[in-house]
């Protein structure tokens, strides 16, 4: 029989974990369901707490919807804009760090269910979509139209118009988020999302470049 200091060691490391396993259901929810259709009772029962005891730590499910997304995209944003600070290589190597990197965390994982609900449902919750646009697409466009004015005052990519080619840039890599959560996964010919970051990467960066110095080494 377990002594009630142990249980209480036990209850306390639990509940230190319950924001967690919470954060953890509601992405799981938020992904299958889509935000209207999940309930918070049944993010509650997903993570083996009853509903008052989630309440305990998030007010609604706009607020739980917030924390997801600061919990598992603004991170990833946070660590490509310090990967970006402290890189001194070539322009081209340091997009494609940042594109393959966006994938590996966002792209190929669960999260990626995220971008496609705000794109879904955006209209039918426009303070959400407010909220999702300030805190993720703002900084990370201009994180990305940093690294391309970056590279334009190295002389690595051509003269170009920063602002208009970070939507260019961006704009095929929520194509393949919306695939892969949407007719994707029904259709006989599956697309392999490495294969086409790396011909997306090839088509960017041949246009990027200064017209007369082609790909570098590092990149072909």
């Amino acid at each position: 029989m377990q002594c009630p200091l142990e249980l209480k060691r036990r209850w306390e490391r639990r509940k230190e974990a319950r924001p967690q396993e919470l954060l953890a259901a509601a992405l799981d929810l938020f992904v299958e369901r889509g935000f209207a259709s999940t309930r918070l009772e049944d993010v509650a029962k997903r993570a083996g707490v009853s509903k008052g005891t989630l309440y305990l730590y998030f007010t609604n499910k706009e607020e739980l919807f917030k924390a997801v997304v600061r919990d598992s995209i603004v991170p990833a944003i946070g660590a490509a804009e310090t990967a970006i600070a402290a890189f001194d290589g070539h322009s081209a190597e340091l997009l494609r760090t940042v594109l393959l990197s966006w994938w590996e965390r966002i792209g190929a994982t669960k999260v990626s269910g995220i971008v496609k609900l705000v794109m879904a449902e955006a209209g039918n919750f426009p303070d959400l979509a407010a909220f999702y646009r300030e805190e993720v697409i703002e900084r990370a466009a201009m994180m990305v139209a940093g690294l391309l004015a970056r590279a334009v005052e190295r002389g690595e990519f051509r003269p170009m118009d920063v602002n208009l080619m970070t939507h260019v840039l961006i704009a095929p890599m929520l194509m393949l988020v919306t695939w892969k959560h949407s007719i994707g996964p029904c259709g006989p010919d599956q697309l392999d999302p490495l294969a086409f970051l790396d011909a997306f990467l090839d088509m960017a960066l041949h246009g990027l470049l200064p017209r007369a110095a082609g790909a570098p080494a590092a990149v072909s």
